[in-house]
């Protein structure tokens, strides 16, 4: 996805940004606000925002004030000035003519993207990821020092091994943070995710910003993840879930398809440059992924490629059969192809070159009350599937190499 690394005004300086680019046409616009002293590069956030560049979303991440490159004093910093900060994301895009209409907040980002999201109209969805219900519960994560920072107004702690110094001005503010209040009269639909074993924030508070949420919300549980999401495939569903659900409410009207591409572009970019995952879209409907198996330096989270071309064939095939059928108005109840794929000398299947080629197997099985003239009939008909007859004839594929950027343009 393409990245502009950008900087705008927060509530107290400049804040450090990136601005993640659909590939083709922009179609809407989020904001993703981080944890607790995390940063906008955390696992997480790249994920989520690759995933939802990939409908046509355009993602801003940022640095909350006196954390990564962002201006200002950590210790200045509270609950309200990140819900400012917030606030300042969304005018920022505003005025570049890219409202957005979601926003995502993990850990006590969720709490602020809630809190900010009660005053922003122009919100039509919010998601949450392990969200603490009361501000006040980021403490925790400091509680030794409560005593001296009340005391000095200020003191250093350390939190994920580094230090971080917290003024009296962000206790008390926390402590001040009730949620309910803004959930209550949240004018958008709500999605939360939270795992069950999160350590740092308990799945209680999920339960609780969603009782205390209207319609329409959604509750979804992150199984083994921690409170960082930081394996990558707890990351790519938390990605997978917010960019399926997001879709339901937001505007998203992709343009016709080009010239030449009757059913639009089938677009494939990496979801993970030190493996061989890819987010494979085409429009903004459909999405599946690709991978290699483990044994390959995959993470087999998708079908292969020729795992996906095999899918092409079994599907046209039954799509094939069925279309028959239903013409004849013959008893077939249900179709399944299996299909198989693999390099062969060509001698064994029958040519004279010396070469492998690719041989597919297809196994299908006809049910109903088919007699056995209707079920030769329909295992002729397979061999007429648009996919089955493109394999077996020579194809052309013709390649060029495009300028960065222009993909966007072109798509």
């Amino acid at each position: 996805m393409p990245t502009d690394r950008i900087t705008f005004q927060g509530h107290a300086g400049q804040l450090d940004a990136r601005l993640d680019l659909p590939e083709g046409p922009h179609l809407a616009t989020a904001v993703f606000a981080h944890c607790f002293t995390c940063g906008k590069d955390i696992p997480a956030a790249r994920r989520v925002a690759a995933r939802l560049t990939t409908m046509g979303i355009a993602v801003l991440r940022f640095d909350f004030t006196g954390l990564g490159h962002s201006e200002g004093e950590f210790a200045n910093t509270s609950f309200t000035s990140n819900v400012q900060d917030i606030e300042k994301a969304v005018e920022y895009l505003n005025g570049r003519n890219m409202p957005p209409s979601l926003l995502i907040g993990h850990s006590l980002g969720g709490a602020a993207v809630l809190k900010a999201t009660a005053n922003l109209d122009q919100i039509k969805a919010v998601a949450t990821l392990g969200a603490p219900f009361d501000p006040e519960h980021v403490t925790q994560n400091f509680s030794d020092a409560l005593p001296q920072i009340i005391s000095e107004g200020v003191a250093e702690v350390s939190l994920g091994g580094r230090p971080f110094k917290i003024g009296k001005d962000f206790i008390e503010d926390v402590a001040q943070g009730s949620l309910t209040p803004a959930i209550s009269r949240l004018n958008a639909a709500l999605m939360i995710l939270h795992a069950p074993r999160d350590t740092v924030v308990s799945i209680d508070n999920a339960s609780e910003i969603f009782l205390a949420a209207k319609h329409p919300k959604s509750f979804v549980t992150l199984d083994d993840a921690d409170h960082l999401i930081t394996k990558g495939e707890h990351a790519e569903y938390a990605a997978d879930i917010i960019a399926t659900w997001a879709k339901k409410y937001l505007a998203l009207k992709p343009p016709a398809p080009p010239i030449g591409a009757p059913e639009g572009i089938v677009r494939s970019s990496e979801a993970d440059p030190k493996g061989f995952l890819q987010d494979i879209t085409h429009g903004t409907r459909h999405h599946i992924l690709a991978d290699e198996p483990r044994a390959y330096g995959g993470t087999n989270q998708g079908l292969s490629p020729y795992g996906l071309l095999s899918a092409g064939l079994a599907a046209c095939t039954s799509m094939t059969i069925r279309m028959y059928a239903r013409r004849k108005e013959w008893p077939l109840e249900h179709v399944s192809v299996d299909v198989s794929h693999n390099k062969v000398h060509a001698q064994d299947a029958g040519t004279t070159t010396e070469d492998k080629i690719d041989e597919w197997k297809r196994r299908i099985t006809l049910s109903g009350a088919l007699d056995g003239d209707q079920r030769a009939r329909l295992l002729e008909i397979a061999d007429k599937c648009p996919v089955h007859r493109t394999l077996e004839r020579t194809s052309k594929v013709i390649t060029e190499l495009v300028a960065e950027g222009a993909a966007m343009a072109d798509a």
